[in-house]
Parts: C-alpha cells; structure tokens; sequence
C-alpha cells in the first residue's frame, strides 16, 4: 500500500515492469459456456450499452478493507466511477485471505460478471483465479498488487502508481530541504523506515527517493551521505514507534527520516519525540499522501513534515473501472504494456493548502 521538484505536478503517465517473485501455480477452473453475462440481479443490458459502461457488470476482489482507510478509498473510488457510467460493482473481501479470494473469484464467475478487478492478495496464490477467468472468458483488471509475472500473460491490465518514480519526488523534496536548513556541507544521516524486510514495496519506495536524493545532492559535493541500516514497522504506527526511537537515540544528528508509508507517520513522530530529537533539527518525508500529514504541513509549515508523495487510491479505484471497461472492449489500446500508472505528486508545505480537503482520507489528484 499499502502508501512529487518541491511543488511541481507529475504531468507524465509512467509504465515499466514490475518484477515480482517468478513461479506459476496450475489449476483447474470452473467453465461457463452458454450463459449471458450480465451478472444475477436484472436483466442484461444489451453490448452496445456496456461498451460505455452502461449495466456492466464488474466483480470486484478486494484483498482486504477493514482496518484500512487506504484500502477502503481505493474501492470508493472505483465505486464512484462505476456510478458515473451506470456500471455495477458486485465487490467480495477476501479480508487478508489468498484461499478465500479465490473462492471468492469463482463466485464472481458463477454470478456472471462482465469483468473482474482484482487487488491480489498474493501474487502467485491466485493463480487458480487468474485460470478460471481465463477459461469463462472474463477479462481481469489487477489493481494496487500486480500478479506474478508468469500470470501477467492472463490479465488485461494492471493499474498502480510507480512507486520507484513516486519516491523519487519525495527524495527531491527531502535533499533540497536538507541544503536550506543544514546548509552546503557536512554530514547528512538519513534512515528509511518500511514495512518488513525483503518486501517489494519497501525496496522500490526506498531506492526511489534515493535515487531523488542523489539526483540532488550530486550539485554539493560538500555534503556528505550516511544512510543508516533501513528499520521496519510492519505498516503500522505503533510498530514503527521503537525502531525509529532507538535509531533516533544512537544517531542525535539524525537529519532525515523516510517513512514509506504515512500510516506510520503517528508512531514515528513519538519515536522521534521520545528520542529528543522531533522539532527543527531532523526533516520527515514520507509516501502515501495522507491527510493527516497534508493537514499537519497545512498547520505548521515549518515543522518536521516536509513533503509526502502521493499514491492516491482513489485516482487507482477510478483508473481500474475505466480499465475494466476498456477490458470488455478488448481495446488493445488502452494498456498497450499491459500496466498503466497514474500521474502522481509530492505535497509540501508550499502546496499542502492546494491539496487538503477534510472530507478525503488521501489526497486525489488535483487537475
């Protein structure tokens, strides 16, 4: 999840691979011939309405909603798009659970929807979902999570943000802040913190805004780099509170701190408080565009909070419906590369006004 210079727009629509962990799972799929799509609750619409959008009818497969705001905002916003072009969701949690996604992808077959979004819970583990949908001729639309790439062939699209590339805005953002407040030379300490070790989010969040870091950085050479060992706090503010404190109490110079999601942002600001060091001597950057981060930037512009790049889950639920559409259209098109990226930003303290709506949990985009 879970989560753009200082206030410049990304205005590029981003696509490159994503590798995840190779392998394939066979399976067997259950088969619908001579049935009408349409799903179960009325009658079809006729094809030439669906291809608008009008009465299509899409099975959604969440991964999981309770417990998170960010998961919960991806679907609203695909809920909203179904609205707007009078398409229907029929949506199944699978609440963290790769066995019972797959069951609940089956169900969605049985119930005869038109397509099928899916934010996979484990990229291999629903293997035997991808088969069946393959074998009812329902295309499929990943979103948040990609599939295993011997299971991308299956799959129409893919729709995320990209994540190396969001970093990086965050990265920009945190080296220019760096140089106004520590000045030209001297030491820099900087830590990450992410989610668990080894994970795919953690690694490509973190290598973006380094690569933003030092994009910066190469223009003063009399600054010097230390990045200390990445800590992790498991996507959670509590979690996150102790390794931040203790890496805060061996490092007093501490001067930046990279949270890779905003969820964590709570915990990390004790762990920084606890260690003495939350105020002007150390600067935040982090990854999701929260609203929370967005209004505490909004209220004090010059504290610890400097920027958050924005991944934007609502602009994601949006993007997968219309994909869904063009995946019933079978517009080879639309997702040429099969994944398509949408345009995300950095909110600092210069732009935070501009972004912060109280009603929203993540900020959106802002066209």
């Amino acid at each position: 999840m879970i989560s753009p210079s200082s206030t410049t727009r990304n205005t590029r629509s981003r696509t490159r691979t994503i590798l995840t962990v190779a392998g394939v799972v066979a399976a067997t799929a259950l088969v619908l011939s001579g049935c009408a799509r349409g799903g179960t609750d009325g009658a079809a619409a006729s094809d030439a309405d669906k291809k608008t959008g009008k009465g299509l009818v899409i099975g959604w497969s969440q991964r999981g909603i309770s417990g998170s705001d960010w998961w919960k905002t991806l679907v609203e916003g695909g809920q909203a798009e179904a609205k707007k072009l009078g398409a229907t969701i029929q949506l199944l949690d699978a609440n963290g659970d790769t066995v019972r996604q797959n069951a609940d992808v089956q169900t969605l077959i049985t119930k005869n929807v038109d397509v099928v979004i899916m934010n996979p819970n484990d990229p291999i583990g629903v293997g035997a979902s991808v088969a069946a949908l393959q074998n009812a001729k329902v295309p499929l639309v990943t979103v948040n999570s990609n599939l295993d790439p011997s299971l991308v062939k299956d799959m129409y699209c893919y729709v995320a943000e990209d994540q190396g590339y969001t970093g990086s805005l965050a990265g920009e953002v945190a080296a220019k802040k760096a140089v106004e407040k520590f000045g030209t030379t001297g030491e820099i300490k900087v830590v990450g913190i992410g989610g668990f070790p080894g994970d795919v989010l953690s690694d490509l969040r973190f290598n973006g805004f380094m690569k933003g870091y030092e994009k910066v950085m190469k223009a003063y050479p009399g600054i010097t780099t230390k990045k200390l060992e990445t800590k992790y706090g498991e996507w959670k503010p509590d979690k996150a509170l102790a390794p931040i404190r203790d890496v805060a109490t061996a490092n007093p110079d501490l001067k930046i701190v990279y949270s890779m999601s905003d969820v964590m942002e709570g915990g990390i600001e004790q762990g920084l408080q606890q260690a003495g060091i939350w105020g002007d001597g150390v600067i935040v950057a982090g990854y999701d565009g929260g609203m929370n981060v967005v209004k505490e930037m909004v209220d004090n512009p010059t504290g610890p909070l400097q920027a958050t790049a924005s991944n934007q889950p609502w602009d994601q639920g949006v993007a997968s419906v219309k994909m869904a559409v063009a995946a019933y259209n079978n517009d080879k098109t639309a997702c040429p590369k099969k994944e398509v990226f949408i345009k995300t930003t950095v909110v600092t303290p210069e732009n935070a006004k501009d972004y912060y709506k109280p009603q929203d949990t993540y900020v959106r985009a802002n066209d």
